[in-house]
């Protein structure tokens, strides 16, 4: 029998749940064997927007199904899972609960079926709705409050321009925001391989959040800076655009040639290397070291809203042990005088705070404290002389990733 028209992007919607939900796995990871049979782009981005939405308001998705039936559903059953799709497409993408009901329930059948078309018609008829905001699953209220506002939506379009004195030009031919030379921001929805100059190498996409660290490093004037865990570019182009010399290391081949694609569409010079940095000896020392460590990348959950139910205390902190040890490895490749920076786009204390701290006890470096007239948007420095920022900040504006970022220079001698 033939499915009705959009039933693969929901049924590989499904298995993208599943994927994250059941075994742990990041939406990049759950995406591709999921879509591998769901062939047109935007059906392909269907199936995206559902799971997004699905995962980013699943606390109070579920309380809406919970309300509904006599018994809670187990968490891993089936129809609860459908049930969340139907949900997400009826409150947050307004599909018509016809469209939603033909291409849903086909993913059951028997019992099951009749549960969720009864459920999902009941709450229909209720005419229920979604909180202003997202409810943040009770292991990350306490953490992460106040943040809640910048998850309503998923984000807009960061742009770090190449040549930051056009960005008044380019503000001009693209439309959007600016919040610091060098950055646009454009509403989502168009393919970014469509949006003018992306051919000609003009700009990237990148976070304002992300674009900070390297904004703290300053112009290059032709010294060597090492950027570790530098894929997939972001941070090396920036780097490039500002004069640096740049060593840009990553261990993933896929990541770094990325990268390296990256570099010849925007036609900026960086030397680039696959190594595992908690293995690999430099032959020089450097000037100044980012280190854009890798994270349980909570921070980006406009983004990847997968973070919110996938992060624990394990992966913290073991994520928390490998940014310590690599940590460990550069610090003593600076230069005397050279500078340091440290970030991750986490909102772990642990992954941020607790190894800014660490490192002031650890090595001989000096804080070099983050002051607002270098940053953007109204951004202030900790009082400790780091930046925190959250999906919470610039929320009525577009939002803001979490990063925490933190530097340090060595002395001179």
């Amino acid at each position: 029998m033939a499915q009705p028209s959009g039933f693969h992007a929901r049924r590989a919607a499904l298995k993208m749940l599943d994927a994250v939900l059941r075994r742990g796995e990041t939406l990049e990871q759950a995406a591709p064997p999921a879509l591998r049979d769901v062939r047109k782009p935007a059906d392909q981005a269907l199936a995206r927007a559902i799971v997004g939405e699905t995962l980013r308001w699943l606390t109070d998705i579920d309380a809406l199904i919970d309300s509904a039936t006599k018994k809670p559903l187990p968490q891993d059953a089936k129809p609860r899972s459908v049930l969340r799709l139907m949900l997400a497409q009826a409150l947050r993408l307004e599909t018509p609960p016809h469209a939603v009901i033909a291409t849903g329930l086909p993913l059951l059948s028997g019992g099951p079926r009749r549960l969720a078309h009864g459920v999902f018609s009941t709450l229909v008829k209720q005419e229920v709705t979604l909180p202003g905001a997202p409810t943040l699953p009770d292991r990350l209220l306490e953490r992460w409050d106040g943040m809640a506002h910048g998850l309503i939506q998923p984000p807009e379009v960061d742009l770090h321009l190449k040549d930051v004195s056009q960005t008044k030009q380019w503000q001009a031919k693209l439309g959007g925001e600016s919040f610091a030379p060098g950055h646009i921001r454009l509403p989502r929805g168009t393919p970014v391989e469509q949006i003018e100059g992306y051919e000609e190498g003009a700009w990237w996409v990148q976070d304002l959040a992300a674009q900070l660290p390297t904004r703290l490093l300053g112009d290059g004037e032709g010294r060597h800076v090492l950027d570790l865990c530098a894929a997939p570019g972001g941070k090396t182009m920036a780097l490039a655009a500002k004069g640096w010399k740049v060593t840009a290391l990553d261990i993933s081949k896929r990541r770094l040639g990325v990268l390296k694609d990256n570099l010849k569409r925007t036609d900026l010079k960086a030397s680039t290397l696959r190594a595992d940095a908690l293995t690999w000896e430099p032959k020089h020392r450097f000037d100044a070291i980012l280190l854009d460590a890798p994270c349980t990348a909570t921070g980006t959950c406009r983004r990847h809203p997968d973070a919110l139910h996938r992060i624990g205390p394990r992966q913290i902190e073991e994520m928390a042990e490998i940014q310590r040890a690599l940590i460990e490895r550069c610090a003593q490749w600076l230069k005397p005088g050279g500078t340091l920076v440290y970030a991750v786009c986490s909102l772990e204390t642990e992954e941020g705070e607790d190894q800014a701290r660490w490192i002031d006890e650890a090595f001989g470096h000096t804080l070099a404290p983050i002051k607002s007239e270098e940053l953007t948007a109204g951004l202030q420095p900790s009082q400790e002389g780091w930046l925190r920022t959250h999906p919470g900040m610039l929320a009525d504006q577009g939002g803001l990733d979490g990063f925490f970022i933190g530097r340090w220079t060595t002395s001179e001698a």
